[in-house]
């Protein structure tokens, strides 16, 4: 069949794209390899990952600090099974609504394998055969897959991914988490609230690498007390086996460490997903790190060829391949597309959680610039002390000589949400004065924000 474009994968970039096509009057066709839309993100990735932190914060609030409020939660226990069968049943109705989405505006989906067949063709095979698509526009949003450490090869049942991470069926007694970065404490949060003894191994000195060290280091403090312990600065060698029992293996200053575990999960990253896709016969090129080239529009190296999310550069987040898929379509279209890249917030969503958006304060002086500071701590938001959350503070860095807004980090409940006002203020070049001179309701934690921004000139009301 003839289409105007056609979309290769169907997870947030994917069907973004090809939703806002069809919007725009395109004739689409979205080809997915499994049996329902959304990708690594909605099917094995963000959503069920949040299903299973708010499931145990809960878990955690009970067993620790339900008391405090007068709740008395007598014979409390948890039923794996039943949060499983919960985080499924989340997993199930987006799976659905994704569908309707996509259906609704008339764009085909065509459930099989993709790959390129040349002069604007699709080669898919699927359960009933192959067939041949045709368009003028090709979108490549095949994603990415985990990274397998070339040592230790993952078997599904000791050496895991995320994927297989958020469906044990059982509390492992000792779990192992190789990568101190997002999914890794995110997932360890989770079975650590259910009861399972959790070891992070990270090769850096710092957790949430990619935060300022204050950031970090607070995190690390809460976390600890959460019970999480973190082996920093430590390179894994291995892993071996010691009386049927699976061991890590690693080194740190030349000494020798091991670590006994039920599970290993390999959080060290995800790759491109290119595989199959006949990218070396379409002539579309790779960079050094097997993702795909493409110009300021999304172009390949082959004519009518796109790509977006996961697969090019830049961060490998759902959100970004998002936005890259609306402006992708509509420069296709005609129109003006554009992604902010020095925009891109980033979540790790623990309790309490961390974001941040543009430059941290550690990377703004690597890169020589003058920077004023303003931070202000949850313990002084009265909100905060209502609902315990009063772990973390929020940090505002500004240009010393425009008072333009460079980034915000936060470390609090609800980080994630908070964040949001931050990318807008940015979004329109706003100053720090811009953002305290802005109303916030009260009592509310966002307030913080308005806060910290007013301490960038030293006239925060609420701290010292």
């Amino acid at each position: 069949m003839n289409y105007d474009l056609i979309v290769i994968g169907g997870g947030p970039g994917g069907y973004v794209a090809a939703i806002r096509a069809a919007q725009l009057g395109l004739k689409t066709a979205l080809v997915e390899k499994d049996p329902t839309l959304g990708g690594t993100c909605l099917n094995v990735g963000c959503i069920p990952s949040k299903a299973l932190l708010h499931s145990t914060e809960m878990v955690h609030f009970f067993q620790h600090d339900a008391a405090a409020h007068g709740i008395s939660a007598k014979e409390f226990k948890t039923d794996i099974a039943a949060l499983m069968k919960k985080k499924e049943a989340v997993v199930k109705q987006l799976n659905q609504g994704v569908k309707t989405l996509v259906t609704k505006r008339k764009i085909d989906v065509v459930q099989g394998l993709a790959s390129l067949a040349g002069s604007g063709k699709v080669l898919v095979k699927t359960d009933k055969g192959e067939q041949t698509l045709e368009a003028k526009h090709i979108i490549l949003a095949t994603g990415s897959v985990p990274v397998e450490l070339p040592f230790m090869k993952f078997d599904g049942q000791t050496v895991v991914s995320s994927t297989e991470a958020i469906a044990f069926d059982s509390v492992p007694e000792k779990l192992v988490v190789i990568g101190a970065g997002a999914i890794g404490l995110e997932i360890g949060s989770v079975w650590a609230r259910l009861g399972s003894e959790v070891t992070v191994v990270e090769l850096l000195p710092q957790i949430a690498p990619t935060y300022d060290k204050d950031v970090s280091r607070l995190a690390e403090r809460l976390f600890t007390k959460q019970g999480l312990k973190f082996e920093l600065g430590a390179k894994v060698t291995g892993v071996k086996q010691d009386k049927g029992k699976a061991v890590l293996t690693a080194e740190r200053d030349g000494k020798k460490l091991e670590f006994p575990a039920d599970k290993i999960l390999v959080a060290v990253g995800r790759k491109p997903f290119t595989e199959g896709l006949g990218l070396d016969k379409a002539g579309v090129e790779l960079d050094d790190k097997r993702r795909i080239k493409t110009d300021a529009h999304f172009r390949t190296s082959a004519e009518g060829i796109y790509a977006i999310g996961d697969v090019i550069a830049g961060p490998m987040l759902a959100h970004k391949a998002e936005e890259e898929g609306v402006a992708c379509v509509e420069l296709i279209a005609g129109k003006a597309g554009h992604v902010n890249y020095d925009l891109v917030p980033g979540v790790v969503y623990t309790d309490p959680e961390i974001a941040s958006v543009g430059l941290g304060e550690d990377a703004a002086k690597e890169k020589g610039l003058k920077v004023n500071v303003g931070k202000f701590p949850f313990m002084a938001n009265g909100r905060a002390i209502a609902t315990d959350a009063t772990d973390g503070f929020v940090k505002v860095i500004a240009d010393a000589e425009t008072d333009r807004l460079l980034g915000v980090q936060i470390i609090g409940r609800n980080a994630s949400e908070m964040i949001a006002t931050a990318c807008a203020h940015m979004e329109y070049s706003g100053s720090a004065e811009d953002w305290a001179r802005t109303m916030h309701a009260h009592p509310t934690l966002s307030e913080s924000m308005k806060e910290a921004a007013m301490a960038v000139s030293k006239s925060s009301i609420h701290s010292l």
